[in-house]
């Protein structure tokens, strides 16, 4: 049983201008836009597609424009002293190899690779650089050091005014970097482990002092990759692009026991250009989330979360959702395909939270093929409670909530059907439910919706009467 939640120690569930693309991307993406059914004031989803394929559809990692693992410069962490037999610290050596690494390949603009083979290497946190590639081979397994000293502590992130957990600094990530151009993180299926039972505890126990940190942060940074390696028992949130542009997330397993606090599977946060796709995530927190930054330092830094494609996710929460989007979201949150969804065994499938004080908004979001068994809510609205970083938000910053559209929706075995709660005082209109069917429902079969307005079309229960009423439109009623 997880311990009462504070204001200053969230629960499991609560976490916490854009550049144009080429016009070639613009016209590949042509035959995707056409069956987004996106509200006709929305602005357009500017997705590069195809992994090599040019195929939209079927992949959104053309987003990344780095040169991936062809690198001028190659070694071996062993050159730097590191021992992979679990028990030797390589903190040091993994520094030590970044740095020469990078110093290596200064002046020829073709970048280094640094390469993990096989056996558990034992290390504290260190930072990346541009031009960078971090190769985990079959059998690799990066283990890390269960002493807090070797996770120093950091600046909060400007658009969180605080550590999320704790007021002040906060842990740096395990992997970390700011500031950087082109990154991959992958492998052939290779493994971080972060240990996280010892920051675990600490939150459970309430003698956490720093918020605790994430598997992988990557900060203000552009064309990152992370792919095909297994991430495991993170302290906090597993990956988070923050502030970044360019990022594609795919082929990833990501684990981590179902009563971890806030082990989130990936959150990208007020970053744009954004592909997640092909993985699979356990997790006692939120599968994905999306988020913009926290009550009034969000606002004040307005860096939104935009285009981004999530897709072809699959994974269990027991305690949060498959997609979330906030409750941190003040920056705001616009254009959003979540689709090919696969939840089973989690308290929700999909979840928009905010509250009080967050202002932002959540805008041009389109949900399709989602397929949900033993659910306790399929999809959720909800509110906050009470979760601010300090007492100096705006009571009166309320957000807003428009143009999302759900679609292509099954779920059997669940407790009960959806849940659409406004915050108080905030605009929920534009939401559309079409081809919607729960059954089996254990508890409650009827919808419940307090102030959020819209539309449904073939949708099974029947919803409540907010959205009877209203006429069809061309955008959500059937072509």
């Amino acid at each position: 049983m997880l311990p009462q939640a504070t204001a200053h120690q969230p629960s499991p569930c609560r976490a916490a201008a854009h550049p144009i693309l080429p016009v070639a991307a613009l016209l590949l993406l042509s035959s995707y836009l056409a069956i987004t059914y996106l509200p006709t004031a929305a602005p357009i989803l500017l997705i590069a597609g195809g992994g090599g394929g040019g195929d939209m559809i079927s992949s959104c990692a053309g987003l990344y424009r780095g040169r991936g693992g062809g690198r001028a410069v190659a070694a071996s962490v062993e050159e730097f002293g590191a021992v992979g037999d679990g028990v030797t610290s390589n903190t040091a050596a993994f520094r030590r190899a970044v740095a020469t690494l990078e110093a290596r390949a200064a002046g020829g603009g073709g970048g280094a690779r640094l390469e993990v083979p096989a056996g558990r290497w034992l290390t504290g946190s260190f930072n990346l650089t541009s031009r960078f590639t971090l190769f985990l081979h079959h059998g690799a397994l990066i283990l890390a050091s269960q002493d807090p000293e070797e996770w120093p502590l950091i600046a909060p992130l400007p658009s969180y005014g605080r550590g999320r957990e704790r007021l002040g600094p906060r842990h740096i990530s395990l992997i970390h970097g700011e500031g950087l151009n082109d990154v991959v993180i992958t492998g052939n299926n290779g493994t971080i482990d972060g240990q996280g039972r010892i920051w675990w505890d600490l939150w459970w126990n309430r003698t956490l002092n720093h918020t605790r940190g994430h598997l992988i942060e990557l900060v203000n940074s552009t064309n990152i990759m992370i792919s095909d390696i297994t991430l495991r028992n993170s302290p906090f949130w597993t990956v988070h692009p923050v502030y970044c542009r360019n990022v594609v997330i795919r082929n990833l397993t990501v684990l981590a026991p179902l009563n971890a606090p806030n082990t989130d599977g990936i959150d990208p946060d007020s970053s744009s250009e954004v592909c997640i796709e092909d993985c699979y995530i356990e997790s006692g927190d939120d599968l994905v989330a999306v988020k913009s930054g926290w009550d009034q330092y969000g606002v004040s830094v307005a860096m939104p979360s935009s285009n981004i494609i999530i897709q072809r996710i699959s994974g269990t929460t027991p305690t949060c959702s498959g997609v979330g989007f906030g409750s941190e979201m003040s920056g705001g949150i616009s254009n959003v395909i979540v689709r090919d969804l696969h939840v089973w065994n989690s308290a929700q499938a999909v979840r928009i939270k905010s509250d009080v004080g967050r202002g932002g908004y959540i805008t041009n979001i389109t949900i399709e093929n989602v397929r949900m068994e033993k659910v306790k809510v399929p999809i959720r609205f909800s509110r906050g409670a009470d979760d601010h970083s300090d007492d100096m938000y705006d009571r009166s910053a309320l957000p807003r909530i428009s143009n999302v559209l759900i679609r292509n929706v099954v779920g059997v075995d669940l407790q009960r059907a959806p849940m659409l709660e406004a915050v108080h005082g905030a605009v929920y209109e534009g939401i559309c439910f079409r081809n919607v069917s729960f059954t089996v429902i254990r508890r409650q079969d009827r919808w419940h919706c307090e102030s959020v307005y819209g539309e449904a079309h073939d949708v099974f229960p029947a919803p409540c009467e907010e959205f009877r009423k209203n006429g069809s439109s061309s955008w959500c009623g059937p072509s």
